[in-house]
């Protein structure tokens, strides 16, 4: 267990990995492409390891020198694995190698945890059905474990249900290159998450594949397309910046995450916004984003397109004065936890009045009390909690190691806070 202080914090700067996001999908993106690459800043965690060593077991060589990972492109020409792909809880690792197995060779199992096996994917194998790709669940389930049939993918029209994850999309968009045809793409449903695609894409582009699109409701990808080798730099990942600018919030204190850009195509760089609103004073600097903190009140909004960080938006809400509403992220009960409860059941523990409802949170600001957290093995749970010790006395986080997930030296940086 971590007992957080409640002490003073200093007005700072830090810095946060590299994204998350990013690293899945460069990560990928290099091991299909035509040489060798050189990434740098890349994050490693529980997650994004995991994706390495599941490319490798697919033939792919990646060499981590501590520095930057040398990935020797494969082409696509994935090899048999000779084992299980195990993925942790990874849904980013589990959705987006799903699509990609389906380009190598012989049949493939990804598996995972528990609460992976309890996590819904038959509509991406449901799509890569259209396109002649044989998958199924192991247990009947629509979850995992899950059989992937690979071979050469000719490609084709799919009409695609991302209602759920954004990463159905990604994980068809990063294999769709190296098929003989092509993959024309539509949303049955409105498409959840949408900057998560735009980081898909971004990195397709810069690894110069050619990607059309209408919108959000349909994507075409030329088959026949090479993925460029090169030096890549993942940029730092906005999500957990969020948790340092969430302590500046409810502190009144100033803290600048280092490197990052308003620019950035990940959604939750926004989330700043949603702090200026609650008053808080931002500044977008050359060096990175400032917030200072100040009187909170509450707000309504749409979190769809930032949804990893409602738990964060809620523990500051908590201390906010008025009742917040969080709309339009249904699909966080699907994560590594069902993140609306379980958010809503650890803020009353505190003494806050939250609900979950079918698509968001409502939380009411007031006075907090402290309490040992459950973190459902989730490591958002235990980050955006750890805010709420630094005003609370009495905020004990079970579990604290679950960080390593996406942020292994997170209590590091955590404790650098302080004065």
């Amino acid at each position: 267990m971590y007992s957080v202080k409640t002490k003073e914090i200093r007005n700072c700067d830090v810095m946060v990995p590299g994204s998350k996001s990013y690293t899945h999908r460069i990560l990928i993106a290099s091991a299909l492409s035509d040489g060798p690459c050189r990434l740098s800043n890349c994050l490693r965690s529980e997650d994004t390891l995991l994706t390495a060593e599941a490319l490798r077991t697919m033939g792919v060589s990646i060499v981590d020198d501590g520095d930057q990972f040398h990935v020797e492109g494969s082409g696509g020409n994935l090899k048999p694995a000779d084992k299980d792909i195990y993925l942790g809880n990874s849904g980013t690792s589990m959705r987006l190698l799903t699509g990609v197995a389906a380009l190598g060779q012989g049949v493939y199992t990804l598996t995972g945890t528990p609460r992976m096996q309890e996590r819904p994917i038959q509509d991406l194998m449901d799509g890569l059905a259209q396109i002649g790709v044989f998958s199924r669940s192991v247990k009947g389930t629509g979850c995992p474990p899950i059989e992937i049939h690979a071979g050469a993918v000719e490609g084709g029209d799919m009409a695609l249900d991302c209602s759920l994850s954004s990463q159905f999309l990604s994980s068809v968009l990063l294999m769709a290159p190296l098929t003989k045809k092509g993959i024309t793409v539509r949303m049955i449903r409105d498409l959840v998450s949408k900057p998560y695609v735009d980081m898909t894409v971004d990195i397709m582009q810069r690894l110069g594949v050619r990607v059309e699109r209408d919108g959000y409701a349909s994507f075409y990808v030329p088959g026949d397309q090479t993925y460029a080798h090169g030096d890549y730099a993942v940029e730092p990942d906005c999500s957990q910046a969020g948790y340092f600018w969430g302590a500046a919030a409810v502190t009144g204190k100033t803290i600048k995450v280092r490197n990052i850009r308003e620019t950035s195509r990940q959604g939750d760089v926004k989330f700043a916004r949603v702090l200026e609103r609650m008053g808080c004073s931002v500044s977008y600097e050359d060096d990175g984003i400032a917030v200072t903190g100040g009187p909170l009140k509450a707000v309504s909004v749409d979190m769809e397109s930032m949804p990893d960080i409602v738990p964060t938006l809620a523990v500051v809400a908590s201390f906010a004065e008025g009742t917040t509403e969080i709309t339009n992220v249904a699909h966080l009960k699907e994560k590594e936890c069902d993140r609306l409860n379980c958010v809503a059941i650890e803020l009353i523990k505190m003494g806050i009045d939250a609900r979950a409802t079918d698509s968001g949170l409502i939380i009411r600001g007031g006075s907090h009390v402290g309490a040992h957290i459950e973190t459902y093995d989730d490591h958002r749970m235990a980050m955006c909690f750890a805010i709420s010790g630094l005003r609370v006395p009495g905020v004990v986080i079970r579990d604290p190691g679950c960080v390593k997930k996406s942020f292994p030296n997170f209590w590091e940086v955590f404790e650098g806070l302080y004065a």
